[in-house]
């Protein structure tokens, strides 16, 4: 029990792990899209970082998506610079498992984008998601622009109701600021594409999300 609340509570600066200065190093590009995965973005993309429980099908749901350029495992959240997938499993890093989405808003609304999210996952469970249990299995959403965050906000509103009317409990995602994101080792970068029979606990978890034109 001790050891579950350890990996469920948020670290402080003082005992979260040092980190390293150099960054974990990735392929090139995208398994499945073949194209980058770090910066330069295209002119006229936007990102924001994703948290959803384990990273691996929270990946490819996205990558699945019209208008999605490219996606990418990391971690983000946290305090520790540079982590490994170790230290972030002990819980000393703060980092939630993450998904850099990178989009073109001329194809695909921010909204759209959401509405993968919030049915793709349970938010109302904390620092879990299902059977995996820590602060990197959290809900959050991690915004780049003004307009992000306005319209993240007001969909965690909207979603918030739509729970509620049918029984469930009180939403914990986090929309924030996004800061640093740090790729997670070269393995998990589209992992279910390479490992089509590997472990993932996404799909329709609750009730259908109503962005604002559809009500």
């Amino acid at each position: 029990m001790l050891f579950t609340k350890k990996k469920t509570a948020m670290p402080t600066a003082d005992e979260a792990l040092p980190g390293r200065q150099e960054e974990m190093q990735v392929p090139e590009r995208h398994f499945v899209l073949d194209t980058p995965l770090r910066p330069p973005w295209p002119h006229g993309t936007e990102t924001v970082q994703l948290g959803m429980g384990c990273f691996w099908g929270a990946e490819r749901i996205f990558w699945q998506m019209d208008g999605v350029y490219t996606t990418a495992a990391g971690y983000g959240g946290g305090i520790t610079a540079n982590p490994t997938y170790e230290e972030v499993c002990s819980g000393r890093t703060g980092h939630n498992e993450i998904v850099l989405v990178v989009f073109d808003p001329a194809m695909v609304s921010f909204e759209t984008l959401l509405a993968a999210f919030w049915e793709n996952h349970d938010p109302t469970q904390g620092m879990r998601q299902g059977n995996d249990v820590g602060t990197q299995y959290r809900s959050g959403i991690y915004v780049t622009t003004d307009g992000q965050r306005e319209i993240a906000k007001r969909s965690r509103d909207r979603y918030q109701e739509l729970l509620t009317g049918s029984g469930y409990g009180q939403i914990s995602t986090e929309v924030v600021d996004a800061g640093p994101f740090y790729y997670a080792e070269s393995y998990h970068q589209q992992y279910l594409a390479k490992n089509p029979n590997g472990y993932c606990n996404h799909g329709f978890c609750q009730i259908a999300y109503s962005a604002p034109d559809q009500r």
